[in-house]
């Protein structure tokens, strides 16, 4: 019984003795302090792949380098997301405009792209984040883990101009079809295009061929569907006027579909009869050779009108200045500002840049396309209105020191 009570006695001394020396020593570590105020929240007006950390700044030094920690299901562990200085993500710095965020003084605020660090998450997940400060790599200060959710948002409120934008837009395109069907709407004289009576009636005279040629762009080249539309209206008054028109091609696809405008021009002018699938035909793919073969015809045949309208590179020289020496009357256009003035050089009359585009609205008066053109006029001087008044805002407020009118102006010329 004795020989038991010793034992007892002995295990007992040897498991207190492990305890005391497993047990921290007096003074030896220091607890790390939390950092105060630490909020996670998702991002609003997002697409749910981020999450918004705010917490109040001052705490610590300016040159206190912050790390942001998260962790998901997916990704298991912590992760080490971000990595800044105090003074570098103040909650200004967020990319909201005011309408839409209202910063807070003191206050550090970090916008946490998820997508980019662990993938894209289903709306809804949960993800942990904690945020810890350092003073020469050296950890003096972490904030407890928050849980919060990332969620998709239905409305963008910061592109909210971007939508006022689009409603005022629409309304006066509406606004200017009505008044386009109603009384008509005033385009401005373009010289070039009055001048294609001349050119046909000239053409129908003299018994000789008028050649269209739409330039080297293929079909989604906005100048090339530009000149379609130029084409239709063309091919149109030359069946009006039973005259001849030869429509050579450099690509097949533009082909096909000049193809079927001149077959619908000769139809609402009432001469189906008159068309012949061999007004268009396809000459070459390769640029030169194509300008080769082009010059080639204009100088044996001599037409007296040429339209050079589309997207044009080097062969516009080439092919302008053979129609010359024929005694054509010539009348260009593309928005290829560089090759303007060799049609200026060798041409009648030309299109410049966005005559171009409007020119299928002035010859046909469509309703709709005459009221797509004075809505973009409409926009146009819109901007320039606002640039102006802007810049000039912007200028006053940067000399008298207005901070807050500079940012104002500043962020209703944002793109968000």
């Amino acid at each position: 019984m004795a020989k038991t009570k010793t034992l007892a006695v002995l295990i007992a001394f040897f498991l207190a003795a492990g305890a005391a020396s497993a047990a921290p020593k007096a003074g030896k570590t220091a607890s790390v302090p939390a950092i105060a105020g630490f909020t996670a929240d998702d991002m609003p007006y997002d697409a749910g792949n981020a999450l918004l950390l705010r917490w109040p700044d001052g705490q610590y030094a300016a040159d206190t380098v912050y790390r942001v920690f998260l962790s998901t299901a997916e990704a298991g562990g912590w992760v080490q997301a971000d990595e800044f200085k105090a003074a570098d993500r103040s909650a200004k710095a967020i990319p909201l405009p005011f309408w839409a965020w209202e910063p807070l003084p003191g206050e550090l605020a970090v916008k946490l792209e998820i997508g980019a660090l662990v993938g894209e998450l289903k709306s809804g997940s949960d993800v942990k984040v904690k945020v810890a400060a350092f003073e020469k790599d050296k950890l003096i200060a972490e904030s407890l883990a928050v849980t919060a959710q990332i969620r998709g948002n239905w409305f963008r409120l910061d592109r909210l101009n971007n939508l006022i934008l689009l409603t005022v837009v629409v309304i006066a395109f509406f606004w200017a079809v009505s008044h386009a069907k109603r009384k008509g709407l005033f385009i401005r004289r373009i010289a070039g295009l009055d001048a294609i009576d001349e050119a046909i009636g000239r053409s129908t005279e003299m018994g000789k061929p008028i050649y269209y040629v739409p330039g080297i762009g293929q079909m989604s080249t906005i100048s090339t569907i530009a000149s379609t539309f130029i084409l239709g209206e063309v091919a149109k008054k030359v069946a009006s006027y039973d005259s001849q028109i030869k429509v050579p091609h450099y690509d097949p696809v533009v082909m096909t579909v000049a193809k079927e405008v001149v077959k619908q021009s000769y139809l609402e002018a009432g001469r189906p009869d008159s068309y012949r699938e061999d007004l268009n035909f396809f000459v070459s793919h390769d640029q030169f050779s194509y300008a080769a073969s082009v010059d080639g015809m204009i100088s044996r045949e001599k037409p007296a009108a040429i339209f050079f309208m589309g997207y044009f590179m080097a062969e516009s020289l080439l092919l302008a200045e053979v129609g010359s020496t024929t005694g054509a009357i010539q009348i260009a256009g593309t928005d290829v500002e560089h090759q303007l003035p060799f049609f200026f050089t060798a041409c009648d009359y030309t299109l410049i840049g966005e005559e171009l585009y409007a020119a299928g609205a002035y010859l046909s008066k469509e309703p709709m396309l005459v009221s797509a053109l004075k809505v973009q006029d409409l926009g146009k001087l819109v901007v320039m209105v606002s640039v102006a008044i802007g810049g000039l805002l912007v200028a006053v407020g940067a000399k008298l020191q207005w901070d807050n009118l500079v940012q104002v102006i500043m962020t209703l010329f944002k793109a968000y």
